[in-house]
């Protein structure tokens, strides 16, 4: 379970605030701190019946690093027995993870978690309406991934998941939140809308595709390279004797056109630019937030072009500074496995969602054709 925010002022008095995806947060203050050897701060965790006490004590030892962490202060009671066994699990995961990151540089909270096989797009209550569906809350399936367990277990486009696991599904955070104690493998039950109709299936979860970042900044940019070279060729076929206005068509308002779609790829490459600078500076915002789709930002790119070429141009040009950045990656950002592991794994994702893109440019075109 990954910490959504934190905030951890490194002096004695210093603020700690953290907070994960399930609601759970704690506050507290820095009350001992010897670099390179101890910190201790206090607990106040969300729905525990007092204040607890944090040491983390830091031990050099045969060329590595052991981690002691003593959580105390803990009461007799129901309430603190749960507290504590919570706590518990939740240290023990934590330590393991940082185990995993600091040598291999796999965050298991990535391995480890399972996927359903889906991509999904922006719900809300006019996207109800036009599907008939009943609540204004959920995830809407844009699609499904062949060969996995939302595909395998009859979920299809449109359909609306409102329940995973036995817990309420109201978007994409409370799907994970849902699913954060599950592995691939494990049968969970899914409920969902199909129009007006409310339905249940089981779904058998999936393993997460893994790739492997090269051990080179230069074998990276390579091997992103030829991914770029795979899709950039299918993506012009798209657009191969299609009009500006059929380019320029948006088959209802709340839809996209092709040039939507590009100009929502071309920012995605922006994106892949700012993160990149953020983890070699060493000044990741937030580990697990993906920016949405801001409409305003693709109107201004939408509109800052008047063809849909010069949209395919700038992408490829983005493309290509994107691949410049990795063959430029620093060899102490290499050597860091935390971050560059974790770099190689979001960059090398099989290109299941940027295909569902291309559809939907096709669909699109199509629609204008209609017309």
């Amino acid at each position: 379970m990954a910490v959504r925010r934190g905030l951890l002022d490194l002096h004695k008095g210093g603020r700690v605030y953290l907070a994960w995806n399930d609601g759970y947060h704690t506050t507290g203050y820095v009350t001992a701190l010897t670099p390179d050897k101890t910190l201790a701060f206090s607990w106040r965790g969300a729905g525990e019946p007092d204040e607890t006490r944090v040491r983390i004590s830091l031990k050099q030892s045969n060329g590595g690093t052991g981690v002691t962490v003593t959580h105390s202060g803990f009461g007799s009671g129901k309430a603190w027995a749960k507290a504590a066994k919570g706590l518990a699990r939740g240290w023990g995961s934590s330590l393991e993870n940082l185990q995993s990151v600091m040598e291999t540089g796999h965050d298991l909270r990535i391995t480890l978690r399972p996927m359903l096989g889906i991509t999904v797009g922006e719900f809300n209550s006019e996207v109800a309406a036009k599907l008939g569906v009943p609540v204004a809350d959920g995830i809407w399936l844009d699609g499904t991934l062949e060969g996995m367990g939302a595909h395998a277990a009859g979920l299809r486009k449109d359909d609306v998941v409102v329940g995973a696991g036995g817990k309420k599904v109201v978007n994409f955070p409370s799907l994970a939140n849902a699913l954060q104690s599950r592995r691939a493998g494990d049968k969970v039950a899914v409920v969902f809308y199909r129009g007006k109709e409310k339905m249940k299936t089981t779904m058998e979860l999936s393993p997460r595709p893994l790739p492997e970042a090269p051990p080179t900044a230069r074998e990276l940019a390579d091997a992103l390279r030829a991914i770029y070279a795979e899709l950039d060729p299918e993506l012009d076929g798209c657009f191969a004797g299609v009009s500006e206005a059929e380019a320029s068509y948006r088959p209802a308002p709340d839809e996209w056109s092709a040039r939507d779609v590009v100009a929502h790829l071309l920012a995605g490459e922006g994106d892949n630019h700012s993160y990149m600078t953020e983890l070699v500076s060493d000044a990741e915002r937030y580990y697990d937030v993906i920016p949405g789709n801001v409409q305003a930002r693709h109107e201004a790119i939408y509109a800052s072009y008047p063809a849909a070429a010069g949209l395919l141009a700038d992408l490829k040009r983005a493309e290509a500074e994107t691949v410049a950045l990795i063959a430029a990656l620093p060899p102490e950002f290499v050597a860091r496995k935390r971050t560059y592991w974790r770099l190689g794994y979001n960059l090398l994702q099989p290109p299941f969602h940027t295909r569902e893109h291309f559809n939907q440019i096709r669909a699109a075109i199509e629609a204008a054709r209609k017309q």
